[in-house]
C-alpha cells in the first residue's frame, strides 16, 4: 500500500505548490548525494515546500522552520506535539459549524474569530481556532489588523473540511524531525554551513495597490525589508550554504521595474508562471509571472 503522502494543513495565500516543478529544476542536481543534508525555511507559511522536500530527500537529516506569525508557529508545534488533542477539538468546531444553518455559520465563525483574538487561551485551542478560521473564513487569507487581531471575514462553503484527521497525523509524524522557532527570518543565519538548503517564501513585494496580501503579521514587509533579506542570502552564501528565493515580478505591471534585478544582480533570477488564485475581480484571477532567485550554480 502507497503511504500516505502528508500535504498543508491548511489554506495559504500564495502557497508554492504549484511551483515544486520549477523549485525542484533550481535545486542543487547532486542534492539527492549529499549527506545530513540540513533544509532551513525563515517563512514556512503553508508549507508546502517543506512536506514536499521532507517526503521527496531522506537525506534530510534535520530540518529547521520559523515564521514570525506567532499563532501560525503555536498551529505547527501542536500538530507536532499534540495532534491527538487538536483532532479531537476540531471535530468538535466541526460539527457545530456544520450544523448551523447560513446565517448560523457566520454567527459561530465570527465568535470563534472574537474567541481566537483574546488571545488568552491555551496553545492546542489557539491551533485547533486557527486551522478554523482558516478553513472557513474568506478565501483561506491569514491577515491581521495593526493591533494583530485576525480580521478576515466569513467564507461560503457547503462542506469545508475543517478535520482532515488523517493528513494532520501524517503531517504530525513528518515534523518529528524539524524544529520549529518563531521569530525574525534573520536568526535562522545561525544554521547556514555546507549542505544547508533554504528556502525563502517571503511576504511578496505588493505589484500594484491593491495587490497586497502581505499582512499576515502586523510588522509588514516592505522594500526595506526585502532589502534586508537580499543581504541575509549574501551572507548565507559565504557560509557556502544553497538558497532558493521566491517573490513577485513587478515587470509583470511595470514594464522596466527592476527592483529585484538590482538587488540580487549577483544571483540567478529567473522567471516562472504561478497561477493567481486570490483577486477581488474574478476577470484577473488567472497565471502571472513570478521570481526565483538562486545561488545554485549547477541547476
Amino acid at each position: 500500500m502507497k503511504a500516505f503522502v502528508a500535504k498543508p494543513f491548511i489554506k495559504w495565500v500564495g502557497g508554492k505548490t504549484q511551483l515544486l516543478g520549477e523549485i525542484e529544476k533550481s535545486l542543487p542536481k547532486k542534492l539527492r548525494q549529499y549527506e545530513n543534508v540540513i533544509y532551513v525555511e525563515p517563512f514556512v507559511g503553508g508549507g508546502a515546500v517543506l512536506f514536499w522536500m521532507l517526503q521527496q530527500y531522506p537525506n534530510i537529516q534535520k530540518a529547521i522552520i520559523n515564521d514570525i506569525n506567532a499563532e501560525l508557529i503555536c498551529t505547527y508545534r501542536i500538530v507536532k506535539t499534540d495532534v491527538v488533542e487538536l483532532i479531537a477539538q476540531l471535530k468538535k468546531l466541526q460539527d457545530e459549524y456544520i450544523s448551523c444553518d447560513a446565517d448560523g455559520r457566520k454567527v459561530y465563525f465570527l465568535e470563534r474569530r472574537s474567541e481566537f483574538n483574546t488571545k488568552h487561551l491555551s496553545d492546542v485551542r489557539t491551533a485547533a481556532l486557527f486551522i478554523f478560521l482558516n478553513r472557513t473564513c474568506f478565501n483561506g487569507l491569514c491577515r491581521v489588523n495593526s493591533k494583530g487581531e485576525f480580521n478576515v471575514p466569513h467564507g461560503k462553503y457547503a462542506n469545508p473540511k475543517i478535520c482532515d484527521e488523517e493528513n494532520l497525523l501524517a503531517v504530525s509524524k513528518l515534523l518529528q524531525k524539524v524544529d520549529i522557532y518563531c521569530g525574525d527570518f534573520a536568526e535562522t543565519e545561525k544554521f547556514a554551513g555546507e549542505n544547508t538548503i533554504f528556502y525563502l517564501d517571503p511576504p511578496y513585494k505588493p505589484i500594484s495597490e491593491t495587490s497586497s496580501f502581505t499582512s499576515y503579521a502586523k510588522e509588514g514587509f516592505n522594500d526595506a525589508e526585502q532589502i534586508r533579506l537580499r543581504d541575509f542570502c549574501a551572507r548565507i552564501t559565504r557560509k557556502k550554504a544553497v538558497f532558493i528565493a521566491s517573490n513577485s515580478d513587478p515587470i509583470e505591471v511595470k514594464t522596466g521595474e527592476s527592483f529585484f534585478e538590482q538587488i540580487y544582480y549577483q544571483f540567478k533570477i529567473k522567471r516562472v508562471s504561478a497561477t493567481r488564485l486570490i483577486n477581488a475581480n474574478p476577470n484577473n484571477r488567472g497565471f502571472v509571472s513570478e521570481i526565483m532567485i538562486s545561488n545554485v550554480v549547477n541547476a
